[in-house]
C-alpha cells in the first residue's frame, strides 16, 4: 500500500507526516521478538512495516509525544523505541509538544492519515486514547496507563508502567546510602502514581529493617528546576543527604541543590534517562526506562492478533536501576537483591495511591 506524502499537524502547526512507498520488507523480526507477559517532530519520520491485521499490508505507526523529542528524558527515550520499530520496517511518524486539549485532534489527524498503529506516550493521553478508539475500530491503539483501566476498548492495548515497583529499589538504594537516616523524594506533581512511588519506599525500607525515613515534597512542575532546587536545599537543610528525583527537566535543580557541597557529602538520583553528565560528582544514579521491548512486544502482539491486552512494565521489561561507579558496593548489591526480588516475585510491592500527608 503506497501512501501520497501527508501533513501530520502537531500542536505547534507545524508537523508532518511522512510515507513512503512499500518495500518487501515485513515486520516478522518484531514479532520474533521474546513477549512479555504482562510524556511531533517538525517533520515525522516515516519508514515500512506490516499491518496488524493483514499479512500483506504495512504496519503504519503514528507516535504522539506530549513534550520535544530531543528532551534527553521521558520524550526521547518514546523516540527511541518509535526508531527501533522503523528499522524493523514498521512505517512511522510523530507528533511531538502536543498538549492534553489537542490530542484528540492529534490522534484523528493520525488515523486519516492512514495509520493502523497510533501510540500515545503519556497516561495523561488515555481518555482520549480510548475515546478516539471506540470511534476508529479498525485502528489498533497502544496507550500508557497507570494501572487497569476499566471499559477499554476492544482495539487498545496499555502499557501499565508500574513506577511503584522501580521506587522499591530506589527505597532500598537511597536507604543504603544515607548516612543521616534521611532521605527526600522531589515530584512534580501529586498524582496517584507519585503517591505509589513514595509508598513503594516506605515499603522497601520496611522491608529491610531500616529506620530511614523519606520526606516528600512536590513542586507542582515536572519541568521547574528553579522549584526543585528550592524544594532540594530546603530538604537537605533538613537533614536529607539522599535526594530522590521523579521529574522531567527539573531534575537538573536538584542535581544544582548540590553545587558547592564536598564529594561524598550527600546522593542525587534521577528518573527515565542517564543524567550523570549534567549531575556532577553526587550523582548516584538513575531509575532508567525504555520502551524499545515493550513497543515492539505489543506491536508483534498486534500483528499476530491480538488486538487488546495490558503490557506490565517491570525490571524485566524495560526497566533498571543503573548506578555510578562510585557509589559503596554494599549499596550496589542491595540494590541488585530488591531488582531480582521483584522480578522473581518474592518480593510483592503494593500499589498504593494513597494521599500522603
Amino acid at each position: 500500500m503506497t501512501r501520497s506524502r501527508t501533513r501530520f499537524t502537531s500542536s505547534t502547526g507545524t508537523g508532518r507526516l511522512a510515507r513512503r512507498a512499500a518495500t518487501t520488507l515485513a515486520f516478522a523480526s518484531v514479532s520474533a521478538l521474546v513477549l512479555a507477559g504482562c510524556g511531533g517532530g517538525e517533520e515525522g519520520d516515516s519508514g515500512t512495516g506490516t499491518d496488524a491485521g493483514d499479512g500483506g499490508d504495512k504496519q503504519v505507526i503514528a507516535a504522539i509525544f506530549s513534550g520535544p523529542t530531543n528532551d534527553a528524558d521521558y520524550n526521547a527515550i518514546g523516540l527511541k523505541a518509535l526508531e527501533a520499530a522503523k528499522a524493523e520496517g514498521a512505517e512511522t511518524s510523530f507528533s511531538e509538544k502536543v498538549a492534553v486539549t489537542d490530542v484528540e485532534a492529534r490522534l484523528t489527524e493520525a488515523v486519516g492519515d492512514g495509520a493502523t498503529v497510533v501510540w500515545t506516550h503519556g497516561s495523561q493521553f488515555y481518555d482520549a486514547t480510548a475515546k478516539v478508539a471506540k470511534n476508529n475500530p479498525d485502528v489498533n491503539f497502544i496507550a500508557e496507563y497507570d494501572g487497569l483501566p476499566k471499559d477499554q476498548p476492544a482495539n487498545v492495548w496499555t502499557i501499565d508502567r508500574q513506577f511503584h515497583l522501580g521506587f522499591y529499589g530506589m527505597g532500598v538504594f537511597a536507604s543504603k546510602l544515607s548516612k543521616t537516616g534521611t532521605v527526600g523524594y522531589v515530584g512534580g506533581l501529586s498524582l496517584p502514581f507519585s503517591m505509589a512511588e513514595v509508598h513503594a519506599m516506605e515499603q522497601a525500607i520496611k522491608d529491610t529493617g531500616a529506620s530511614t525515613t523519606v520526606k516528600p515534597v512536590w513542586t507542582g512542575d515536572f519541568n521547574d528546576a528553579a522549584k526543585a532546587q528550592q524544594f532540594s536545599t530546603q530538604l537537605l537543610g533538613q537533614g536529607a543527604d539522599v535526594i530522590v528525583g521523579s521529574l522531567n527537566q527539573g531534575s537538573t535543580g536538584t542535581f544544582q541543590a548540590f553545587e558547592g557541597r564536598p564529594a561524598g557529602d550527600g546522593w542525587v538520583t534521577a528518573k527515565y534517562t542517564d543524567k550523570s553528565a549534567a549531575a556532577g560528582e553526587h550523582y548516584a544514579g538513575t531509575l532508567e526506562y525504555d520502551f524499545e521491548k515493550p513497543l515492539a512486544d505489543v506491536l508483534a502482539k498486534i500483528a499476530a492478533g491480538e488486538e487488546k491486552g495490558n503490557y506490565l512494565l517491570g525490571f524485566d521489561t524495560g526497566v533498571t536501576i543503573k548506578m555510578a561507579d562510585g557509589v559503596p558496593a554494599d549499596a550496589k548489591a542491595a540494590v541488585e537483591k530488591a531488582m531480582a526480588d521483584v522480578k522473581s516475585g518474592a518480593v510483592k510491592v503494593e500499589l498504593n495511591t494513597a494521599k500522603i500527608g
